[in-house]
């Protein structure tokens, strides 16, 4: 399926007739737009949109965009979307590498009192501070938060707010499909959650797009129970399609004992992960090794 035919389809599925002017009766069986009433409201050809919708209309025009964003009411990130769905026939942008900097991981072990990882665009957890490997109960590097929370059943209690991730998951995975649609790892991670998981492929379905900057992230901890943290998300430069995500709790609330907590069994236990914090120092020490190591 045409990604932008199908992004069109839809949108204009929830699009309320009443809202734009036309008139409904009981008669009616579409659900949202007509093809042709979107067509006549954004000023093209019934035709060409619905050339559009099959997948057979190339590269429209800037006007004509910007006409169906607004005849579908579709906010800054859809718009957005639709714009990098058109373009995908003209430049396919190359997936980043994933390569983390010596520097970002300094930054990951001073931020001492708040879960914080680094993420790519495919959700793989690419480094995480001390305490974030102790509230999510494993190494950071190697970790999918996607696959973690559809697939991992014995781990969906770690989301207090399980079913709206799962919405975040997916619009993210969208968005991040549209930017590059070439990517194999990120479509055979794609397949993955549609095979194991029947409410992704519901919700894949609908072709949402969300883009989280952020928000509230509860988890339910089984050692400190509830944990009602805000969720802070740092698009990195370069182009890398990383985020830094930092995890803080309000000042005198119970989520920052719980964190203080959680630091101090991590501590008492010599570490629920020792090795957390010694991956970093290992990675830091290959990129600028202390003065006189023998270099090989």
């Amino acid at each position: 399926m045409d990604d932008l035919a199908g992004f069109l389809r839809t949108r204009r599925s929830r699009v309320d007739p009443a809202a734009v002017g036309i008139p409904t009766d009981s008669r009616r069986r579409v659900e949202g737009l007509r093809r042709e009433e979107v067509a006549h409201l954004s000023g093209v050809s019934v035709d060409y949109y619905v050339r559009l919708e099959q997948g057979r209309a190339t590269q429209p025009s800037e006007q004509v965009l910007d006409a169906l964003a607004r005849v579908l009411g579709l906010d800054e990130t859809e718009r957005g979307h639709l714009y990098r769905l058109a373009r995908q026939r003209r430049r396919r942008a190359k997936a980043p590498g994933g390569r983390v900097r010596p520097e970002l991981l300094r930054v990951l072990e001073l931020v001492a009192d708040a879960p914080a990882l680094i993420m790519d665009h495919r959700l793989d957890v690419l480094a995480g501070n001390r305490l974030a490997g102790l509230l999510y109960g494993q190494l950071m590097p190697g970790l999918n938060t996607a696959r973690h929370i559809f697939l991992d059943e014995t781990e969906r209690g770690l989301y207090a707010d399980w079913e709206k991730c799962t919405l975040d998951v997916v619009g993210h995975l969208r968005l991040a499909a549209g930017r590059y649609p070439e990517d194999p790892r990120l479509a055979s991670l794609i397949g993955e959650l549609a095979m194991g998981s029947e409410r992704f492929r519901r919700l894949w379905a609908r072709a949402d797009v969300r883009a989280r900057t952020h928000g509230r992230k509860a988890y339910r901890h089984p050692l400190v129970g509830l944990l009602e943290l805000h969720q802070e998300n740092f698009a990195l430069p370069d182009e890398s399609g990383m985020e830094l995500l930092v995890l803080s709790a309000t000042a005198g609330s119970p989520a920052e004992d719980g964190l203080r907590l959680l630091a101090g069994l991590g501590a008492d236990s010599g570490d629920a992960h020792p090795t957390v914090n010694a991956q970093i120092r290992e990675q830091l020490n290959d990129a600028h090794p202390p003065p006189g190591t023998p270099q090989h």
